[in-house]
């Protein structure tokens, strides 16, 4: 029989035999899904890598794709950021975005191997469907973090919050993305730089832009 699996970095252990039946699936199929993709892995295989009869998967996901769209939701980190967030403090803008910064940085660590593959096969094989629901689900919980700092003392432009959350997801975004691409590339540039510096220079420019201030004559 296989080793057994290890679970979602940000799952609960489980407390019934069901619910670690469940996880088992999703570490194996997880695991699969990044080896071979979506329509390189079957059933048969996921059940045998979680050390189960195929049987025993279809008493907890209906379909491939159910088990696709439950290992998509249980590896992303906002299962980590949100709380996370909801603790964050500052006494203005600016130490509030960094220090809720710090913990989106953590809780992202490893995204780039482990969460975005899915993501682009998401994209590719149901044109972004399963991402899709996640985000209907999860922008109604992240929105109160960014009225929180929109009150805080600090120049803010005119933004609504949709606007704000939108340019700083699109920024880990491409953060995320160009982690993989350096990483595999094995940059040794002008343009590489350290994973900490990277992310610290994008929250800058978040917060201010990339124009220097004007000297006043």
């Amino acid at each position: 029989m296989p080793a057994r699996r290890s679970l979602p970095a940000a799952s609960e252990p489980p407390s019934t035999k069901g619910e670690a039946t469940r996880a088992a699936v999703l570490a194996a199929a997880h695991k699969l899904f990044l080896r071979q993709g979506f329509h390189g892995t079957s059933m048969r295989e996921i059940a045998d890598e979680a050390g189960l009869a195929v049987g025993g998967i279809y008493n907890h996901f209906a379909t491939k794709e159910d088990i696709f769209a439950a290992v998509l939701d249980a590896y992303h980190p906002y299962h980590v950021l949100l709380p996370a967030l909801e603790q964050t403090e500052g006494e203005n803008v600016e130490a509030f975005v960094r220090n809720a910064a710090e913990h989106v940085r953590r809780g992202i660590e490893g995204a780039e191997t482990r969460l975005l593959p899915l993501v682009f096969m998401d994209l590719v094989e149901f044109r972004g469907r399963h991402m899709g629901r996640l985000a209907r689900k999860l922008l109604p919980r992240f929105l109160p973090f960014f009225e929180r700092f929109a009150q805080l003392p600090g120049r803010l432009r005119a933004m609504p919050p949709p606007i704000l959350f939108r340019a700083l997801l699109s920024l880990m975004v491409g953060y995320l993305i160009t982690e993989m691409i350096y990483r595999n590339a094995k940059l040794q540039s002008r343009l590489s730089t350290n994973s900490r510096e990277t992310f610290d220079g994008l929250i800058d420019i978040y917060l201010h832009g990339i124009l220097a201030e004007r000297e006043i004559d």
